[in-house]
């Protein structure tokens, strides 16, 4: 049977550190689906077909991570996927005090998957989609935080 665990998320855009956990995931599971997910407490800067189509150009060195999306309950599509697992990245403690809430609902929801949270790198503990989009809205280098594809995407977006 294969073990197929689902790494949801807004990623709008799609950062060194979603990419990190994404690829540690890759090592553990036969298969990965990075599912868009649409957060409604967020105003996107990138559709969800943009935000796709960044995912999959950052993760073609990965053969078994597939990229889709989704837009009702994550445990309804992990139920439909036959996922056995959820992959969530943590950065710190405020992460898991709002993963654990997110992660409880989800048992209530479906008991038969579980969820598995990866500690981000050190070196991108700090580093969230936001802050990512407030910097180059300034024109900063954002080189160091996000693959090519992404940092030329924005700067298109804040021309």
């Amino acid at each position: 049977m294969t073990k197929l665990a689902i790494c949801p998320g807004s990623f709008d855009p799609v950062t060194y550190g979603h990419l990190d956990i994404i690829e540690r995931a890759s090592k553990v599971f036969d298969h990965v689906i990075v599912a868009v997910f649409h957060n409604e407490a967020k105003t996107p800067l990138f559709n969800t077909a943009e935000r796709m189509d960044l995912l999959r150009q950052s993760v073609t060195h990965l053969d078994n991570v597939s990229i889709d999306s989704h837009g009702g309950l994550l445990m309804d599509y992990a139920r439909e996927k036959k996922a056995c697992a959820v992959v969530r990245g943590l950065r710190a403690v405020s992460d898991f005090e709002y993963e654990l809430q997110i992660t409880s609902m989800n048992r209530k929801l479906n008991k038969d998957v579980e969820t598995f949270f990866i500690m981000s790198n050190n070196k991108y503990s700090f580093l969230s989609s936001s802050m990512v989009k407030e910097v180059a809205k300034y024109d900063a280098n954002v080189a160091d935080l996000v693959p090519a594809c992404v940092e030329a995407a924005l700067k298109q977006k804040f021309k």
